[in-house]
């Protein structure tokens, strides 16, 4: 009998209409959860709905808006009966510039990432205790970044964004535990697919792979697609995670634990 670690768990998944929102709906949905896409791209979403089948569906909605994250909530328990796993997925970057300076950073801006990637986050995670306490368990989950577990590889704004989420993560991991529900994020390193080379060409796509593979990423011969932080995420959902709670898991080939200034030195003083 084939293994399935989320066979009967009900998941919502936000921004699950593209990236590693969507790989993440296809592998919960192969490993045996219900799955609830929530995201404003409706067209995207229900695509994949349809094409999944039943145990999957889609609901418009916009993090940063509270009714939208309660009745997202409040339809899922009412259609499955429960809500196992909330995973805090939606998010944004900086547009057109992701590594963009503090002198360029407009306040809207700021305000505009921060609503969508922390507030969103918070409202989801909010709603989704408020059912995850009475039932006394539970698994709560948000995406990250790599940026915070080392500077200087994203815009302020984005960093921030995501450092304050993991700082959230942390904190209800500690109020959240007396009632049997953990809380973790999933920190990726560049992802291809998402910011850097969506909607780019393939020959754009072709050179961002090289780079990422070649002279950015630490492990090299390997390149960081988004199913991999799917898998990352679906370990984190499933009862093998079922005594870790508070972790940043950083999906990132060890870039954040190595200066390669040195090495970079030396290589090219002995090439």
């Amino acid at each position: 009998m084939e293994y399935t670690p989320l066979d009967g768990k009900v998941a919502i998944i936000t921004g699950g209409a593209s990236g590693i929102g969507a790989s993440t709906v296809h592998l919960f949905h192969e490993h045996g959860a219900k799955v609830v896409i929530a995201d404003v791209q409706d067209i995207l979403g229900q695509e994949i709905a349809d094409k999944l089948g039943k145990n999957v569906s889609y609901i418009h909605c916009d993090v940063t808006n509270e009714d939208d994250i309660c009745n997202l909530i409040d339809t899922t328990v009412a259609k499955h009966g429960q809500l196992d796993i909330m995973y805090n997925n939606a998010g944004i970057i900086d547009c057109p510039s992701p590594l963009g300076r503090i002198l360029d950073t407009k306040k809207s801006d700021l305000e505009r990432i921060i609503s969508v990637n922390l507030v969103g986050s918070f409202l989801g995670a909010k709603h989704a205790a408020r059912v995850m306490v009475p039932q006394r368990k539970g698994c709560i989950l948000f995406t990250t970044s790599a940026a915070t577990a080392i500077a200087g590889i994203s815009s302020h704004a984005y960093a921030a964004s995501k450092w304050a989420i993991v700082g959230v993560a942390k904190g209800l991991a500690a109020e959240l535990g007396q009632y049997g529900i953990r809380v973790n994020c999933v920190s990726p390193f560049a992802v291809l697919g998402t910011g850097i080379s969506a909607a780019r060409s393939e020959a754009d796509v072709s050179k961002a792979e090289f780079a990422l593979s070649n002279h950015v990423g630490n492990l090299k011969g390997q390149i960081l697609k988004a199913e991999d932080v799917a898998r990352a995420a679906l370990y984190l959902a499933s009862d093998e995670a079922n005594y870790i709670s508070g972790l940043n898991l950083l999906v990132d080939g060890g870039y954040s634990v190595v200066n390669p200034n040195m090495v970079n030195i030396l290589s090219a003083n002995m090439g």
